[in-house]
């Protein structure tokens, strides 16, 4: 059989269909933007394309991770079984999984208009350069974020919305959240990093890591204060600001003592930060 049940399970391991967390990382801005650049609400079709679309890019990304990782995920505790690094699956197979991924994510976007299929090539660029960057300099976490933040003006532009000055506040405070958790994630990894010489935030931060982390959710959480400010919005979507104001303290609590198996909670307790904020924007809008 050319796909047995063995290959499509090592298939849905290497697009981390297991740990649905990145999905949701992305996810969560996306439909905020969505919410955020309309009158009311999005159409069913916006919201089937950018779910759909959050999870295609999530698991082309996974993929095209790990096979900039092959030659160093052997040597990282948490990633020596991935299935490149492990043989289960290989190179040349990575590689069509990933073009195959591209392609259904650009149909998808096809669906849309001009200037957001326009802004899709930015987003493949980003999501294709985020892993090697890695190697290069100190700040991949922000270009990761830029890559999850791009939806945003993706959504934006979906719905023949300006990219007006609220678009570029959200941008940017999902950049900064991304610096954040992925300096989380980092933190995981630190020691085996500082050995096999790849680069992030964590090491550049060095003992100034939760600082910069707390920085970070502080200024995200401005950015979106003010932009609810300029569009005017329910008081419902300050409350959600302030409950993900108490989760991004409680993330404080857990990496206090920099222990890998904590800061890996911390990192997870992301997708219920990004929740209280969707929900937060969801419940504005039905009573704006």
């Amino acid at each position: 059989m050319f796909l047995s049940y063995e290959r499509v399970r090592n298939y849905a391991l290497l697009m981390r269909w297991h740990r649905p967390i990145g999905t949701l990382l992305l996810l969560w801005p996306a439909l905020i933007a969505l919410l955020l650049a309309s009158d009311e609400f999005p159409s069913y079709k916006l919201f089937v394309v950018f779910i759909m679309g959050a999870f295609i890019m999530r698991s082309a990304g996974c993929v095209i991770n790990d096979f900039a990782d092959r030659d160093f995920d052997g040597f990282v505790q948490r990633t020596k079984d991935r299935p490149i690094v492990s043989g289960k699956v290989s190179v040349k197979q990575a590689l069509w999984l990933f073009a195959f991924l591209i392609t259904a994510a650009f149909m998808l976007v096809c669906t849309t208009n001009m200037q957001t299929i326009a802004l899709s090539f930015v987003a493949a660029f980003l999501a294709l350069l985020y892993p090697f960057t890695k190697r290069f300099v100190q700040i991949p976490q922000v270009i990761l974020g830029a890559a999850f933040g791009w939806a945003i003006p993706m959504a934006y532009s979906a719905q023949d919305h300006a990219l007006s000055i609220d678009c570029w506040l959200l941008f940017v405070a999902t950049l900064l959240w991304a610096v954040a958790y992925d300096t989380q994630y980092a933190m995981v990894d630190k020691k085996d990093d500082l050995k096999i010489g790849v680069k992030s935030t964590a090491i550049l931060f060095g003992r100034f890591d939760k600082l910069w982390i707390g920085i970070c959710h502080l200024l995200m959480l401005i950015l979106l204060w003010i932009t609810g400010d300029f569009l005017q919005l329910h008081l419902f979507y300050y409350i959600g600001i302030v409950i993900a104001g108490c989760l991004a303290i409680y993330q404080q609590y857990l990496i206090r003592h920099r222990e890998p198996a904590l800061c890996f909670r911390a990192f997870l307790n992301n997708q219920w930060f990004g929740l209280v904020l969707f929900l937060g924007v969801i419940v504005a809008k039905i009573f704006y």
